[in-house]
């Protein structure tokens, strides 16, 4: 075997190997992403717990705590109401996110739902400023740190691209403020607004089709491999780049 050859058949030996390995590691994200899938699933059905009291923040964790059904009382301070842009099912407009103040003294923010532009103003959605005790009920959600894609939030102007609950904490002077959001059921507010329950639980899953790539270029590794050796066995002679472009393969 020549010195050509011979890098030929390391080459393909290389990429073969690799292309087995990304295939044998997309079929391992497949089966973690289908465990994270029904973790996820059996969480938001399943009966509602209080959420993470202080004690717990600092074990919070999307692992362990995201999407959990949860439930609390408390009473909400519409005057530190957070608008975060959002675009839903129900078009664009902002998420409501307003502080509650639970009954153990801490503070989470809720999202209560979506808006569309018209009712930013509070005074356009007056009876959905929910007065007195009130109890929420929803999906556990782990903060949005550093902002929306491309666009950082800015507090200082209003600007909110992303749930960033520490960011909102520090903006609104909200103390003793939980380490997550939640986000407030389908349970109809009086007027109709916010709108809750519009929390899209879906995870990409494209995993398969990618291990089935990975393992469908081995093969065509191992297959270009196999021609190699067929076309050096004792009275065949291997086609050159160009006689293989023309279609003339030599013949024993």
């Amino acid at each position: 075997m020549t010195p050509a050859r011979l890098g030929l058949a390391l080459l393909g030996v290389l990429l073969f190997a690799g292309f087995v390995a990304l295939g044998a590691w997309q079929l391992q994200r497949l089966s973690c992403k289908r465990e994270l899938i029904a973790t996820v699933e059996a969480r938001i059905h399943a009966p509602a717990t209080s959420p993470p009291g202080p004690q717990d923040w600092p074990r919070v964790s999307a692992p362990r705590d995201a999407y959990r059904r949860v439930r609390l009382q408390g009473v909400f301070d519409h005057r530190r109401e957070t608008l975060v842009q959002a675009v839903t099912a129900a078009g664009p407009g902002f998420w409501v996110m307003t502080p509650l103040y639970a009954d153990d003294g801490s503070v989470v923010l809720i999202n209560r739902g979506f808006i569309p532009q018209a009712l930013t103003a509070q005074s356009a959605r007056e009876a959905g400023l929910l007065s007195g005790p009130t109890t929420v009920t929803g999906l556990l959600r782990i903060s949005e740190p550093h902002g929306g894609f491309l666009r950082a939030n800015q507090p200082a102007q209003g600007r909110w691209y992303s749930r960033d609950v520490a960011q909102i904490a520090r903006a609104r002077g909200l103390t003793q403020a939980a380490p997550y959001f939640i986000d407030a059921d389908a349970t109809p507010n009086p007027g109709g607004w916010p709108r809750g329950g519009l929390t899209v639980v879906r995870f990409p899953n494209s995993h398969l089709a990618y291990a089935l790539t990975w393992f469908g270029l081995a093969g065509m590794v191992a297959l270009w491999g196999g021609w190699q050796l067929a076309a050096t066995r004792p009275g065949r002679r291997a086609a050159t780049g160009k006689e293989f472009a023309a279609g003339h393969v030599p013949r024993a």
